[in-house]
């Protein structure tokens, strides 16, 4: 019998994850209420993917007369933790949880655990990919492609789990929100932590507090990998309850991945190993080479064997929306790089690329800070073109640099969309350019999500190829 069977389960959000956790409680037993604040039409396509399960829906609001006799309280991860009726839950001593928690509680097979501010999908599938090629049977999910609790009746403990991991589905993870007794994957990374989310988390401390629920939640003989380059992650090492492994491509570590002589390198268990030439790494920036680190370490923890860890190194080409060479016309290079939502992201798709770069900056404000990257953009690019909601605070930002910068004279143009903006880049682009969206805002000022925007991108460019052709 699951713990949630004969239960009241009321569900916040009917989005992908709302969605595979209302399934997965009905197909047990549950009781399921499902509250989405749109209106019905604007979830019809979800509620049909549920038509045949006994689930009860509320929508436009999440009236507090849900939690009457509730058991728990499942969080989406685009509803706030600060909404009224999520308190009054915490207040009642009613489980909040979400359901990446509730996967975890119940997986049969052992998780890799993957948060960070940036770096955490590419790392994620490359750990995932080197699980396969050991033979493995791999599940890679979470925070991307398919929730993992719709695949939890096909596991077995002989299978391995990849699963990224939010900072908003981590903040439900501390003692005083979920199961008490919840033990989280025994092998996890924090990648790095700097400024995002902080419209949702309010403070860097809150932030950081959330990423840290992934360690506090690991057994005693788990396996923290942190890195050596970030000191946001290693500020959180004190967080570690069992083995601390680290990874750097600044210098050598004593139990983790390193570069070294252009070679990537692993220590441990009292041994020194050669992986790969870093010429064998397709991707392009320092910031992908910590990403292979962090997964040579994740994997060498759950005893994948070099030869696997090898292959997938050199097949592997990226994900989609991250620095994804969408076409070359007429000499000019078109990169993808939609999921880059905070500056310090956009920062990295700039860094990977020597030639002249066309920036295509925008998007939602997530109330970061933006003087760096106005510093680095206005010295670096050869011409900014801004789009959405974000795109005044950019040229405000970018302005006042060029003013106390004699260096800093890029020049800027501002548009509303990003299919005016891809219009622009293509006439102002010249042969040996990359035109690059690395937007460093949130989508969801015109886009449901990165993936759209970065998929619309896409469309955009290709309309471009035929038109040229």
């Amino acid at each position: 019998m699951d713990p949630l069977t004969g239960k009241r389960i009321v569900i916040l959000g009917l989005a992908r994850q709302g969605e595979a956790l209302a399934r997965f409680a009905a197909s047990v037993g549950a009781e399921v209420i499902v509250s989405d604040l749109r209106p019905a039409g604007a979830v019809q396509e979800n509620v049909a993917n549920l038509q045949n399960l006994e689930i009860s829906y509320v929508f436009g609001e999440h009236p507090m007369t849900l939690l009457e006799g509730t058991d728990v309280l499942a969080v989406s991860g685009g509803v706030p933790s600060s909404a009224p009726i999520v308190a009054a839950a915490r207040q009642r001593g009613i489980r909040v949880s979400n359901d990446a928690l509730e996967f975890t509680m119940r997986s049969p097979a052992p998780i890799v655990g993957i948060t960070g501010s940036a770096g955490k999908t590419t790392t994620t599938s490359l750990t995932g990919m080197m699980g396969r090629e050991s033979g493995r049977t791999t599940w890679v999910g979470g925070n991307i492609g398919r929730p993992l609790i719709a695949d939890l009746s096909h596991m077995t403990s002989d299978d391995l789990v990849v699963q990224e991991l939010s900072s908003f589905q981590l903040e439900m993870w501390s003692s005083e929100w979920g199961n008490g007794q919840f033990r989280g994957p025994s092998v996890a990374a924090v990648l790095n932590v700097t400024p995002n989310h902080l419209d949702r988390h309010s403070t860097m401390q809150a932030y950081a507090a959330a990423k840290a629920n992934l360690l506090h939640r690991q057994p005693g003989d788990g396996v923290a990998v942190l890195s050596m380059d970030d000191e946001g992650s290693m500020a959180l090492a004190a967080h570690v309850r069992g083995r601390l492994r680290t990874f750097s491509a600044q210098g050598s570590v004593e139990d983790g991945a390193y570069i070294h002589e252009g070679q990537v390198w692993i220590r441990g268990d009292g041994s020194e190993r050669e992986l790969c030439q870093l010429g064998e790494i397709s991707l392009r920036g320092e910031h992908n080479l910590l990403n292979v680190l962090a997964a040579v370490t994740l994997a060498d923890s759950v005893g994948v064997d070099m030869r696997s860890m090898r292959h997938a190194i050199r097949a592997f080409r990226g994900v989609a929306h991250r620095l994804e060479t969408v076409a070359v016309i007429d000499g000019v290079t078109y990169v993808n790089d939609s999921i880059a939502t905070a500056p310090e992201r956009a920062l990295a798709g700039i860094a990977a690329f020597h030639e002249p770069i066309i920036l295509l900056a925008g998007g939602r404000d997530k109330q970061m800070a933006w003087e760096r990257w106005a510093h680095v953009v206005a010295r670096r690019a050869r011409y900014v073109v801004l789009f959405g909601e974000l795109a005044p605070i950019l040229e405000r930002s970018l302005r006042q640099q060029r003013q106390s910068d004699a260096k800093a004279q890029v020049a800027v143009t501002r548009l509303e969309t990003l299919a005016e903006a891809v219009g622009c880049a293509a006439r102002l682009a010249q042969p040996g350019d990359v035109v690059l969206l690395s937007p460093g805002g949130t989508s969801y000022d015109a886009f449901k999500d990165f993936e759209e925007r970065g998929t619309e991108f896409r469309s955009l460019v290709e309309r471009l190829k035929r038109e040229r052709a």
